[in-house]
């Protein structure tokens, strides 16, 4: 990511406007981020993770492929010291 103060990218904005199809750029005011400058691609991304983020499910009306999908679930044999965390409790 590249990242440039705010004066810089409103002289340049026009280079950075190429710039953004290809990586974001951070913009900084006194030494810190104060915005991005991401692509369309991004930002229409950015929001459809932020509408999923929102979404919640009740576990009744979850299909029985799902709950048999987590019910079947298990840690890795490489946790085994967090359950052992537990037990100690």
């Amino acid at each position: 990511m590249r990242e440039v103060s705010a004066t810089e990218f409103a002289r340049n904005f026009g280079q950075y406007r190429e710039i953004v199809q290809r990586e974001p750029v951070a913009v900084t005011s006194h030494g810190r981020t104060t915005g991005y400058f991401v692509s369309p691609v991004e930002y229409e991304e950015l929001q459809r993770y932020k509408h999923l983020m929102q979404r919640s499910f009740a576990t009744k009306d979850l299909s029985a492929e799902h709950i048999a999908a987590i019910a079947g679930g298990h840690m890795a044999a490489e946790h085994d010291h967090l359950d052992a965390l537990l037990e100690n409790e």
